[in-house]
């Protein structure tokens, strides 16, 4: 059978924060969206890309539409999985059983043994997941995994990551604000850093973590090539001077060797690439994913030592109350 040019796709969470992402490189790739769902309705942003595109805001008829359309010249070959964390699983389970090959947002899932379970479902419909990894195609990514790669034998890497993203209120009200949804910050805000960190400098050796709280969590890891200290966070407190001086809410930093890693800018259009080698066949199977999933997974679960032994200079700032009280 020959290839199509132009594949079909659907998103499920087409009203959330990283859809923009997936419709403009859906748009970008030459494909076309044909049919949408999400549980809310401000979904306006669809006209900007494919005003023709059908939308759901119920499960059943979604899938009933979408059933209906194989065999059809819309028929649905690719589903975009972009909803909470929580419900990645399942949504790739629903693609996969619907005849599609999908695309999820990090994280593919909360728990490492959901991967060999989804596996299972690959082999029983002869369809396939894609996960988006986006760091491992920044160009200065790339070429600091070329560096070490090449470094001497032996060689070994001091790294210092710091990664603020400040939010508001509002996150602690969302999912995003429920570990059992979102999988805490570890999880929401960095397991693609630690897929990136893990695929550069090599396999986890060993880790502890000093700080978690609702608002941070800060770490060692350990891996083969380099040791790793870092700083995760939603608090703008914890922004440096020279950020919040210019208006900045997020800083993203990794000092190797005593030297800045310059990684701020180039990712305008890293999901535009990732659906490009997707499609041509090179995208991240769900296997490359499992080492991130299993750090994470063993991060959330770890009890924090406290400021003991090596850690982050940013562990020593002053822990603000939750906004709205421990709830969980």
């Amino acid at each position: 059978m020959e290839q199509k040019n132009t594949h079909n796709f659907s998103i499920i969470g087409i009203g959330g924060y990283v859809a923009p992402r997936h419709l403009k490189a859906i748009k970008e790739t030459g494909n076309k969206l044909i049919s949408a769902y999400d549980t809310s309705d401000s979904v306006g942003i669809i006209d900007s890309f494919f005003p023709d595109a059908d939308f759901f805001t119920e499960q059943e008829l979604f899938d009933r539409h979408n059933s209906k359309l194989k065999g059809t010249e819309k028929q649905i070959d690719f589903v975009s999985v972009c909803t909470p964390n929580y419900l990645h699983d399942a949504h790739c389970r629903y693609a996969l059983r619907l005849g599609a090959n999908v695309i999820c947002e990090k994280p593919l899932c909360l728990n490492p043994w959901n991967i060999n379970a989804l596996a299972e479902v690959e082999n029983e419909t002869n369809h396939h997941i894609y996960n988006i990894l986006q760091l491992r195609l920044h160009p200065s990514i790339k070429a600091l995994k070329e560096k070490v790669e090449t470094a001497p034998k032996g060689a070994f890497f001091d790294v210092q990551l710091t990664y603020i993203t400040s939010r508001g209120k509002w996150y602690y009200a969302s999912w995003k604000g429920d570990e059992r949804k979102s999988g805490g910050i570890a999880t929401n805000i960095g397991v693609h850093f630690y897929d990136m960190l893990l695929w550069v400098f090599g396999p986890l050796k060993q880790q502890h973590v000093n700080v978690m709280t609702h608002d941070r969590c800060a770490g060692v890891l350990e891996l083969e090539k380099a040791n790793v200290r870092y700083m995760l966070s939603i608090n703008e407190n914890l922004l440096p001077e020279e950020a919040k001086a210019c208006g900045k809410r997020t800083f993203r930093e990794m000092n190797i060797n005593g030297d800045t890693f310059e990684f701020s800018d180039g990712f305008t259009d890293l999901h535009t690439l990732s659906y490009s080698e997707i499609l041509a066949g090179n995208g991240f199977r769900i296997s490359e994913v499992l080492p991130a999933i299993q750090l994470v997974h063993d991060i959330r679960y770890a009890t924090p030592i406290g400021l003991k032994g090596d850690f982050h200079p940013l562990a020593l700032m002053p822990i603000l109350p939750h906004p709205f009280g421990w709830r969980y």
